[in-house]
């Protein structure tokens, strides 16, 4: 009887709290990875880290100085050497330390073997990036981030800066219009893209930028932010007398360039390298961000004159994409596929557009569309997103570089309660304001007195 109590006594605990650490890590990995995973991996890096480095193939010989020191000092084998490891910095994702390479080594050879390492120290993934010649910083996740997405605090954006998703190394993912001015944003039904559209035009709406909205799906997507949309189409027909609008304001924002820096008036808008951000900022115009919802709405015809007009159309929105940096007009492009069966100009379009974000798609050729052309390794990673992961996606862009990342929730209530509070940020536009959806005014609710009225008797 004592043996079965003492085994009650000492099993009971340790079940308990083994049972508590599997309930953490499956239902709450932040708490599990702060309290046990990142104890566990610092001791598994610290006591295995030169085997570790060594059975990867990333040490070196030692140099002669080394060797002669040691021989005679010690009488112990000279070992080859690993990157020294600098100070190992805690997160609350996982593990980040830095790496002095070895004579002869690169940053690629580290990065090869990120897939062993972390199995060695027992993580969920690894990544390495360059922090200068000779200095690669590892950085070590201690679990799936993308599972549940929790933006980090240090996530803040700035003007035309919108952190709008988490990469898969718990680094925020921000879109930023002065780098990469336009983008395309595919994805099928339930992806997500609505959610990575709301958190961009929330994102938006809190700074001094215009937004105009093209959404041929009769507005259901873009209609509830209209309080802070400066133009929004709902149709074709509509669309096709925006686009001129905006083409000509860019004009307008041309000769003002010209007028200013003293160009020739006789000088092609594309031999002009300078943009509006060299204007003095009583004089510049405020940005534009065009957001086009299912582009392919725009190329669809049925009659000749439909024809016509997406003619018309096409070759303003390429205009826009060529020329509208320089403008400050940016464009933001979505849709379930865009490809050169949607007619003529769609590729030379789709050219135009530096950055790409592809979610779940229906089929391997509209990966393609998205990331085929500038980073081609990334379209099996858009291929193999799961339906139950809605708002995971592949970003890229024309540098070759690509990453996961994942949206996290954000109700349409929310975002449009952003757009309403913030609706007297909308910019004076002679030019759009017919474009202006007719918003109602919120009624002000008149606050209740303190004291209740009494009436006033002779």
């Amino acid at each position: 009887m004592s043996d079965l109590t003492t085994l009650l006594e000492v099993g009971g605990p340790v079940a308990v709290l083994g049972g508590g650490a599997a309930y953490a890590r499956a239902k709450h990995p932040a708490a599990y990875w702060s309290t046990i995973g990142l104890p566990v991996s610092t001791v598994r890096l610290l006591s295995s880290y030169g085997s570790v480095m060594e059975a990867c193939g990333l040490t070196v010989a030692p140099s002669r100085l080394r060797v002669l020191a040691m021989k005679a000092m010690t009488q112990r084998e000279v070992r080859p050497v690993p990157p020294h490891r600098g100070i190992i910095r805690p997160t609350l994702t996982g593990l980040k330390l830095r790496l002095r390479l070895a004579p002869g080594q690169e940053p690629a050879d580290i990065a090869a073997s990120a897939e062993r390492l972390r199995h060695a120290w027992g993580v969920h993934s690894a990544y390495v990036t360059t922090v200068k010649p000779g200095v690669v910083e590892l950085r070590l996740v201690g679990y799936d981030v993308l599972r549940r997405v929790r933006m980090p605090h240090k996530a803040v954006g700035g003007f035309l800066k919108v952190p709008v998703a988490l990469r898969e190394d718990a680094t925020p993912f921000i879109r930023d219009y002065r780098t990469i001015p336009h983008q395309l944003t595919l994805g099928a039904t339930l992806s997500g893209k609505s959610m990575y559209l709301r958190h961009l035009i929330a994102g938006l709406a809190r700074q001094p930028v215009a937004l105009v909205g093209i959404d041929c799906k009769r507005g259901v997507e873009l209609a509830p932010f209209a309080p802070r949309l400066s133009a929004l189409a709902t149709d074709p027909d509509q669309a096709a007398e925006l686009l001129p609008t905006l083409v000509k304001e860019m004009e307008d924002r041309y000769d003002l360039i010209r007028a200013r820096q003293g160009i020739a008036p006789e000088t092609p808008d594309e031999e002009i390298t300078s943009d509006i951000w060299g204007l003095p900022e009583d004089e510049r115009p405020v940005p534009v961000v065009l957001f086009v919802d299912e582009v392919a709405e725009l190329f669809l015809v049925a009659t000749k004159k439909d024809e016509e007009r997406r003619d018309e159309m096409v070759t303003q929105l390429i205009r826009l994409a060529q020329l509208g940096r320089a403008a400050g007009i940016y464009l933001e492009v979505c849709g379930q596929r865009f490809g050169a069966e949607l007619g003529k100009g769609a590729t030379m379009l789709r050219a135009q557009l530096t950055g790409r974000v592809c979610h779940r798609v229906n089929d391997e050729a509209s990966a393609k569309m998205a990331l085929g052309d500038i980073a081609p390794e990334a379209v099996h990673a858009a291929c193999s997103i799961a339906p139950e992961r809605p708002g995971l996606a592949v970003a890229g862009d024309t540098s070759g570089g690509w990453s996961r990342i994942r949206t996290p929730f954000l109700s349409l209530g929310d975002a449009a309660e952003t757009c309403q509070e913030s609706a007297h940020m909308v910019p004076d536009l002679a030019a759009l304001k017919p474009f202006r959806s007719d918003v109602p005014v919120r009624p002000v609710e008149a606050a209740a007195p303190v004291v209740l009225p009494h009436p006033v008797t002779d």
